[in-house]
């Protein structure tokens, strides 16, 4: 057991089993046998390690800024699965394998497990299940559906976390303009509007503790870098820079891109993962970049 931090500076986030861990084979025998034959499944296999899923790499780094942090702040990791705690043995002992200091964990046996996320303090929630991070989001909570892909990641270098803004970052208000009236109309509202913070977007709170992390490190070659990248471009680009200037955030790098493609940014920023609303924009980005879906706003209706 591990005694709980006194630190004052803490990021949570909570993963789910299957986004962990590579389950799909344990998932295509509950798909066609039953969960009778899934639960002998695991429980015969449980000495038998999993493969990493498209997550692992990216909770490698978050525990392995702990060894950075020291006494200052702390990164935890919550394993949430849908799994009973008989089937989610065999998730635990993966973990243990890999070194991965998950000591804190919710086995829901079978239904959802996204109300455990506020109960744990997590800053934010990523799962492969669409149902339980919309569930998620309805309850207020930051979450993303972390979207498949076979790209390669570093483990060594700095953890870099890029977003998009509108509907992620911060509100939708903007974004429904846009559709409703179009670009001119939009640019227009937003130039006007320069000086009026944006109202926050489901994954604020996640951005802020990442800053508080941050801020623990020196500003010169940090271990962990954020980008916004977003299809903005100028005059709309002011609102959003005095709306983190607002809310006392520091971003590393912007980039406005005026309706250009970003899967080539992402690549270029070596991002380890890529927040967006817009599934058309995530299914480009994971072929380059773990991806996590955000089902918010009015793209998602």
């Amino acid at each position: 057991m591990t005694s709980a931090t006194t630190s004052d500076v803490k990021l949570v986030v909570a993963i789910s089993s299957r986004a962990l861990f590579d389950l799909d084979a344990s998932h295509q025998v509950f798909e066609t046998q039953g969960i009778d034959a899934y639960c002998r499944y695991q429980i015969e296999r449980e000495e038998e390690v999993l493969e990493p899923g498209v997550a692992f790499p990216l909770v490698k780094k978050l525990l392995a800024l702990n060894e950075l942090l020291g006494e200052r702040g702390q990164v935890e990791i919550i394993l949430l699965s849908r799994n009973s705690s008989d089937t989610g043995l065999r998730v635990l002992n993966s973990a243990r394998h890999y070194d991965l200091n998950v000591s804190r964990a919710a086995f829901a046996g079978g239904s959802s497990p996204y109300r455990y996320v506020a109960a744990f303090g997590a800053h934010l929630f990523l799962s492969t299940d669409p149902s339980d991070v919309r569930l998620a989001l309805e309850a207020g909570c930051a979450a993303a559906t972390i979207l498949p892909s076979r790209v390669e990641r570093k483990s060594d270098g700095p953890l870099r976390i890029a977003f998009d803004g509108d509907a992620v970052l911060f509100s939708d208000e903007a974004e429904q303009l846009f559709r409703a009236e179009g670009l001119d109309v939009f640019n227009a509202s937003e130039s006007a509007a320069a000086h009026e913070p944006l109202s926050a977007g489901p994954l604020k709170a996640f951005l802020l503790a990442l800053h508080q992390i941050q801020a623990l490190f020196p500003a010169q070659d940090p271990p962990l870098r954020t980008a916004l990248i977003t299809s903005r471009g100028a005059p709309s680009h002011e609102r959003v820079i005095r709306t983190l200037r607002a809310w006392g955030i520091r971003i590393d790098e912007a980039l406005f891109l005026g309706g250009l493609a970003k899967a080539a940014f992402l690549r270029a920023f070596a991002a380890d993962i890529f927040f967006d609303d817009q599934e058309i924009h995530c299914d480009a980005a994971r072929a380059h970049v773990a991806t996590g879906h955000v089902p918010h706003g009015i793209a998602n209706l």
